[in-house]
């Protein structure tokens, strides 16, 4: 289980981190929730100054190396952050670190994950999962694709074998950021995978919880179930919500 955090706009990229922060030490956590604390690793994605995508990731607890990446001088319109508790204790170190990397002919996708999916493997024909992040990351975005088809992917979603619990994620490529909004409906804790945006003047934040240093509860804002969220970074302004049936 992880939590996330993406913002866009005209925002202090250490009060984005200190978000992450807080979420990754457990300072924001909800009352019943199955993961307070998340120091299994963490990463970052941000927008350079020539529109190009960049990326750290650290096997190590957000809190023990944060300092470290270098980024507390940050400025940048676009920083999504992705801080890890795996679920499966094997699945540790820089190998399973987010975000995921992918290089396709126009340019580098990026990958962020919350949730368990132990049985998307069996979609993409594999006889056994391996990761099963990654294999989310295959299965939801196929190869080739630099752009993710709101109807046909929540009819992908659906078609998700039974078992796991959540397939929140960002999609980062140099033009876009997607923000999947998906939990298996019978999963338990529905309220710890559901996503909260913060509109401000400037900016535009989503986040697995509300985080009262960035605005009181009361601002944040739940998604709605089974929704997918595009962000495009050329024009300032979200193009599309869509949501299922």
């Amino acid at each position: 289980m992880c939590r996330l955090i993406i913002a866009r706009g005209r925002f202090e990229a250490t009060a984005i981190l200190d978000a992450a922060l807080s979420m990754s030490t457990g300072v924001t956590a909800l009352d019943d929730v199955p993961t307070r604390v998340h120091p299994n690793g963490w990463g970052a994605v941000w927008r350079t100054d020539d529109g190009a995508l960049a990326a750290h990731r650290d096997h190590r607890a957000f809190v023990d190396s944060r300092e470290s990446a270098g980024l507390e001088d940050l400025r940048t319109d676009m920083l999504a952050v992705h801080v890890r508790h795996a679920t499966l204790p094997e699945k540790t170190g820089l190998r399973f670190a987010h975000p995921l990397e992918r290089l396709d002919d126009f340019g580098p996708w990026y990958f962020m994950h919350n949730g368990f999916l132990p049985t998307v493997y069996q979609r993409l024909g594999l006889s056994a999962s391996a990761f099963d992040s990654a294999e989310y990351f295959d299965y939801l975005l196929p190869h080739g694709q630099w752009e993710l088809d709101v109807e046909s992917t929540l009819r992908r979603l659906r078609e998700i074998p039974p078992g796991g619990t959540s397939g929140n994620a960002l999609l980062l490529n140099p033009r876009r950021a997607y923000v999947v909004h998906w939990t298996i409906p019978e999963a338990p804790y529905q309220d710890y995978f559901t996503l909260r945006r913060l509109r401000l003047p400037e900016a535009d934040i989503i986040a697995s919880e509300p985080v009262p240093a960035l605005a009181a509860a009361e601002h944040w804002e739940a998604l709605p179930p089974a929704t997918i969220i595009d962000l495009p970074f050329t024009t300032g302004h979200e193009r599309s919500i869509r949501r299922a049936a």
